[in-house]
């Protein structure tokens, strides 16, 4: 039967002690789309959205979501963030869309995945938030971790 990291031996969710791991330098990068129309990446890239500079403030939303990682998912461990990016792509083809990256690093015992994918999911939910006035069917999509450096399970690549 495996050990299963989350739950005492009475089956009782816990957080993890990491108390006794070292300290190693930790990466996490996590990518995601927003299907846009035509229309509404026009407008992102013109700055014509009313609500503001599209870009710039999603990218302010994602960095403050890594940084509340802990408050949102509720096994996470409240870190001390010592970089964080987040950047966007914006394509037409094949099909209109805002790529989003965020890269998070630090040195810590425990890993950045999970603040890395809070980041890219918040950062594209601001830009849907900014630009739903001129369509609402927009779609997040192809959500997930590219890559994470650092910790016991070592390095991964998507």
């Amino acid at each position: 039967m495996p050990e299963w990291t989350h739950f005492d031996e009475n089956g009782n969710a816990r957080m993890v002690d990491v108390t006794e791991k070292n300290p190693t330098i930790r990466t996490a990068t996590a990518v995601g789309s927003l299907l846009v129309s035509e229309e509404v990446l026009s407008a992102i890239k013109g700055h014509e959205i009313k609500k503001g500079d599209v870009l710039t403030v999603a990218q302010v939303a994602g960095i403050m979501a890594v940084k509340q990682t802990s408050n949102l998912i509720p096994m996470c461990h409240p870190l001390l963030t010592q970089n964080c990016t987040v950047n966007f792509a914006l394509e037409e083809k094949p099909s209109p869309r805002v790529i989003a990256r965020c890269t998070v690093k630090l040195e810590g015992k425990t890993g950045v995945e999970m603040e890395a994918l809070t980041g890219i999911s918040v950062a594209l939910l601001t830009v849907y938030d900014m630009c739903k006035a001129l369509d609402k069917r927009m779609i997040m999509t192809d959500v997930h971790l590219e890559e994470k450096t650092g910790g016991k399970s070592g390095e991964f690549h998507f």
